[in-house]
């Protein structure tokens, strides 16, 4: 084979995975800029925002007055909303609760009132940290896609530029330059 013919063959081969890179790349952009937009703008319809500095614990002061309008600021709303359930039925959990409720009485209507309201409270409380926890996530994938969109557009342009340095170097190359010639490997042997 001649190292003209493996020149093109590899620059043409840089060139056409660049070109999937960049393709890659839009679409990666796109779809992190989606998540993070949709986690915006169904946070901002909730219209939940962090309370006074003094009511929040020391490391969530930063979040004092803020909408939640991020997935940050969402997780950090799901560690206030966990520090208020710890202080519900001595830090038990909504199952370990609803097992108590449960258990407490054969008839609905005669079941522990006191654990009825701790129920519903940490089902309440646990429910919304899903939520927002889910937001959260959505808002790391799509960070995650925008961060992997620059890599893919950064390995796009190396590889387009190899890929013209390689055409180049085939021009310049001899056309009875060969690559892998046998009479090279016997001479060495």
């Amino acid at each position: 084979m001649s190292r003209r013919s493996l020149d093109l063959i590899l620059s043409i081969s840089a060139i056409v995975i660049a070109v999937v890179l960049v393709i890659a790349g839009i679409l990666l952009a796109w779809g992190g800029r989606y998540a993070n937009n949709t986690v915006t703008d169904q946070l901002s319809q909730q219209k939940i925002s962090f309370p006074a500095a003094s009511e929040l614990p020391d490391n969530l002061k930063s979040y004092a007055d803020q909408a939640v309008t991020t997935g940050s600021q969402a997780k950090a709303y799901s560690d206030l909303i966990a520090v208020h359930l710890s202080a519900v039925a001595d830090g038990q959990t909504y199952s370990e609760v609803s097992g108590q409720w449960i258990a407490s009485a054969e008839d609905p209507a005669q079941r522990d009132a006191t654990l009825g309201a701790e129920r519903q409270t940490l089902f309440m409380g646990e429910t919304l940290r899903g939520l927002l926890l889910n937001a959260y996530a959505f808002s790391v994938f799509g960070t995650i896609a925008i961060i992997a969109s620059w890599v893919s557009f950064v390995a796009a342009v190396l590889l387009f530029l190899l890929g013209i340095l390689g055409v180049v170097h085939s021009r310049r190359t001899a056309a009875s330059t060969a690559v892998f010639a046998p009479e090279a490997a016997t001479a060495n042997a």
